[in-house]
């Protein structure tokens, strides 16, 4: 069996080598974070609820009267997010004061 003689430039040159590869795959890292997050255009009742401070009981009474329209899957409810900026758009007051 041979026998391998590692010299101190050896163990400096893996070092280097480690050290390359740690920056390699933190730089990868942070691109990946760096990245935003595509936000939902769905969301559930429970975000709804906490969204616009309402009880679950409040949100299905603004659902039955037509007031925030919403799909049904397999029995989850989602809402667009875009149909509740427009509403609460739509409800605000004293618009002409935040000019």
């Amino acid at each position: 069996m041979a026998t391998t003689i590692i010299t101190p430039e050896d163990l400096q040159q893996f070092k280097v080598d480690l050290l390359n590869e740690f920056k390699i795959i933190i730089e990868k890292v942070n691109e990946n974070l760096a990245k935003p997050v595509p936000e939902k255009a769905w969301i559930k009742s429970h975000q709804v609820q906490r969204l616009l401070g309402i009880s679950p009981g409040t949100l299905q009474t603004l659902r039955i009267n037509g007031t925030i329209p919403y799909s049904k899957v397999g029995g989850v409810l989602f809402y667009n997010k875009e149909d509740l900026t427009k509403l609460l758009e739509n409800n605000m007051r004293n618009k002409e004061t935040y000019v």
